[in-house]
This record gives C-alpha cells, structure tokens and sequence, in this order.
C-alpha cells in the first residue's frame, strides 16, 4: 500500500510526541498519536512513533506488531532499531541482535543501537563484544549512556551483603529465612515464565511461592530466594551510593513479594 508522505504540520507534530516522550509524558504523547492515526491510519511514519509509545507502555508485542508494516518508514535505522528494542524484551536476542547490527549499518553512529547491541550481547554471552559496544554509546552519547560500575564479582558479594545489613528490620526479620543470590543475569527460565516475559535488565526476582499461598498443610519446605542480577545492577548504576540503594530497594521489594503485598501495600510498607 502506497502512503503520501506526511505534511509538514504533521511532522511538526511528530516531533512533538517524540519531545513528549523524551520528557516522560506517555499519557500526552499517546493521546497526541492517536490523533494523528485517526487521519493517517497505518502509516509508516506513524507506526515506527506507535512502536516507540507501545515500548514505553510495556508493550512490547503489541510495538512488533505495529512495526509490521512500518519498513517503509523515512528513518530506516529507528526501525530496526526498535524491531530490535522489542525483541529483546520478548526474549528473542538474537533477532535482536540481528535488528541492532542492521540499525548500525544503516548509521554507525546511532548510540542507542550501540546500547542495545551491547546488552543483547550480554544475554549471548558475548561479553567482551559486548563491552565494546558499551563502550561506544558512551562516547557518542555520554551523558546518556554512562559506563557501567566496574566491580569485581567478590567486592559485589560483600558490597550486597553490607547492604542488606542497612534494611529495616521487618525486612531483615523475613530474611533469616530466605537466601539472597547473587548472579550475573537472569536466566532465560526465570524471564518466560509468565505469559508475558519479563523484563531481561530487572534487577532482582523473588522465586518461590509467596507466604499467603501456602498452606499449614504443606510439608516444610525452603520458601524460595531472592536473585539479585549483578550485570544489570552495574549497568544501571554508576555509583556506589547508587548501587547500594539499589540493592536495598531491589531486596525489600522482593521481600514485599514472598509476604504476597500487592504494589499498594508494598508501598504502604516502604516497600515499593
């Protein structure tokens, strides 16, 4: 199918939703969207926005559906570049990887492609690969792309457990029952296991059944651990202060999970 191109009040107004989507306004820039879909339905240009939105909203299979018919799209690099965003999410990394490398072919010095080239790599198992293209986001975008904190993996284990010692007792108290470890990602298992798959940079996991789920019936058995994922951890922070915050929220919200809180009471708790 053969679409004009956009106006130029249309691309104005594109470019607006791209701004408001830089500044975190989802609500905004979904409702700006869905006004221009009205008048251009199934455009290219306007899908590759749509995929982006869908993205932000924690859709990620719905965003590679709208990018099924946006490869005609003016910016051939953002789309497989977000083909490639979407991908990762639904755990198909080497599709992903795949849509990265293109959207670098297409323009080499595309940072956010370098970014998740590099972390697709990382679920590969490619680390060094995956360092170096780390390394070039950050310098072609630095601010936005900060290194992640180097820390060897026994300054990790001992960093974690000096930050465990800060969390308030209720927390700590629920923690002499339950180990916390440490790995270096989440394992492919832990990510499918829902219908939706979850996040592959989350930061940690409470695996087990929670308290309200069991039964005094049941057998004893160990009621699960908390995972911390240390390459998500470090990607993400680029501080020690940051990192040890991290950690301590990471903990005392999985913690809110093996006690069956829903967000609300976890945020009631401090636990949120």
């Amino acid at each position: 199918m053969e679409f004009e191109t956009l106006t130029e009040s249309e691309w104005d107004a594109v470019q607006r939703i791209w701004d408001l989507l830089d500044e975190d306004q989802v609500e905004d820039a979904r409702h700006a969207l869905d006004g221009l879909l009205a008048r251009r339905p199934g455009h290219p240009d306007l899908r590759i926005v749509d995929a982006a939105l869908l993205l932000e909203e924690g859709e990620a299979a719905a965003a590679l559906e709208a990018l099924a018919g946006a490869e005609r799209s003016a910016d051939p690099a953002v789309f497989f570049h977000l083909r490639g965003l979407a991908r990762h999410d639904l755990l198909q990394f080497s599709e992903a990887l795949a849509d990265g490398q293109q959207a670098l072919a297409v323009r080499p010095d595309m940072a956010e492609a370098h970014d998740l080239v590099s972390r697709v790599l990382e679920h590969l198992g490619r680390l060094d690969d995956s360092a170096n293209h780390a390394e070039n986001a950050h310098a072609l975008d630095p601010e936005r792309y900060p290194m992640p904190l180097e820390m060897t993996d026994e300054a990790f284990d001992a960093f974690v457990e000096r930050s465990i010692k800060e969390l308030p007792a209720q927390v700590l108290k629920e923690l002499d029952e339950i180990p916390v470890i440490v790995e270096p990602l989440p394992a492919r298992e832990m990510l499918a296991g829902d219908e939706t798959p979850l996040a592959p940079d989350l930061l940690g996991l409470f695996v087990g059944r929670h308290l309200l789920e069991r039964s005094h019936l049941e057998p004893p058995a160990a009621p699960g651990a908390i995972h911390l994922f240390r390459r998500n951890l470090l990607r993400m922070c680029h501080t020690q202060e940051e990192l040890a915050r991290e950690i301590r929220i990471t903990v005392q919200h999985e913690v809110g999970h093996l006690l069956g809180l829903d967000e609300d009471e976890l945020d009631q708790w401090g636990l949120a």
